[in-house]
Parts: C-alpha cells; sequence; structure tokens
C-alpha cells in the first residue's frame, strides 16, 4: 500500500467519523466529490493550490468563496488541512477513500462500469441489482464510456473485475490459440 493511500485513508477514516457523529455522511461524500471534481478537472486550481508563492489562507479563502456555503465546515476544514500540509493532490484520493469507509458502514459499494457505450439508467439499475444481489450490499453504478472494448461490459468492484467485454473475449481466445500451437 503506498505512502498516499495510507494517508487519504486516514483523513477518509477522520471525515467519515465527524460526518457520522454530525448526521452528515452522504452530504460530506457530495461535498467532498464537488471538490474533487474541481481540482481534478480543473487544471488552475491545481496549479493555485500547489504554488508555494500563495498562502495558506489565501487558498482556503479561495476556496470558501467558491463554494460558499455548499460545503460543510467539516469538509472544508478537511481539505484546507490537506492543502495545509501540502497534500492537495491526495484530495481525489481521499475522496476515494472516503466512499470505501461510507460503504462498508452503509452496506454499500461502488461498481466502476465500463461499457463501449453509454449506460441507460434502466441498465445500470438492472446491473445495480444483479451484483447486489450476487454481494448482499447496495450497488451503485458509475459508467464510463471506452469504444476500445468493442461491446459488452467490464465490471470493476473493489479489486475484483468482470470482464464481459468483446475486447476481452477477443484477447482470451486469441492466448488460448496461442497456447495450443
Amino acid at each position: 500500500m503506498s505512502r498516499g493511500t495510507v494517508v487519504a485513508k486516514r483523513y477518509a477514516k477522520a471525515l467519515f467519523d465527524l460526518a457520522r457523529e454530525q448526521d452528515l455522511v452522504v452530504a460530506a461524500e457530495n461535498e467532498l466529490k464537488a471538490i474533487s471534481d474541481t481540482v481534478t478537472a480543473n487544471a488552475d486550481v491545481r496549479a493555485f493550490l500547489a504554488a508555494p508563492n500563495i498562502t495558506f489562507d489565501k487558498k482556503i479563502e479561495a476556496l470558501r468563496v467558491s463554494f460558499g456555503g455548499k460545503v460543510s465546515q467539516i469538509v472544508l476544514n478537511t481539505i484546507s488541512l490537506l492543502i495545509e500540509r501540502g497534500r492537495q493532490g491526495e484530495i481525489p484520493a481521499v475522496l476515494e477513500a472516503y466512499r470505501e469507509v461510507a460503504g462498508g458502514e452503509l452496506g454499500r459499494i461502488d461498481a466502476k462500469v465500463t461499457s463501449a457505450k453509454p449506460l441507460t439508467d434502466e441498465e445500470k439499475s438492472r446491473l445495480a441489482a444483479q451484483f447486489g444481489g450476487k454481494i448482499g450490499k447496495t450497488v451503485r453504478v458509475d459508467n464510463t464510456v471506452d469504444p476500445s472494448i468493442l461491446g459488452g461490459l467490464t465490471v470493476r468492484i473493489g479489486d475484483t473485475l468482470y470482464d464481459g467485454s468483446l475486447r476481452g473475449k477477443l484477447d482470451r481466445l486469441s492466448k488460448e490459440l496461442q497456447a495450443t500451437v
């Protein structure tokens, strides 16, 4: 386990404990996701947060202004602590770790589904129900599109990968044919 992963899990666990005390578990996740999405999607924001010549106070004030009253104090404090300690690059990892911790407590898990075309809401619901029945948890489907899989889908739940893609089947068939030669 990398040092960054350990750090992200510690911050996520601390945030989760505070959020649970204040009955803000789901809200904290959504707020953390909004901040993470902003940081991930915008190179200027990442550069601003990493800039050594900008004071910590100015960075935090910019976040407060940007997110206004949309972010709870506990999430803002967590992000502030990450920035103060030069760990702003860990924000997406903290979100993922938070989702794991919260999911374990709430009996849910995220499934990263890759498909050749976007899934409809009905298809996502069917997948969630099918995999939820197998693993005994509520499944949230996060769909990404990758035309290179040609068809079918891949589903990653935790460390387990279910590969039902056409690309995966072709690769397996190719290996079988090469092994018989």
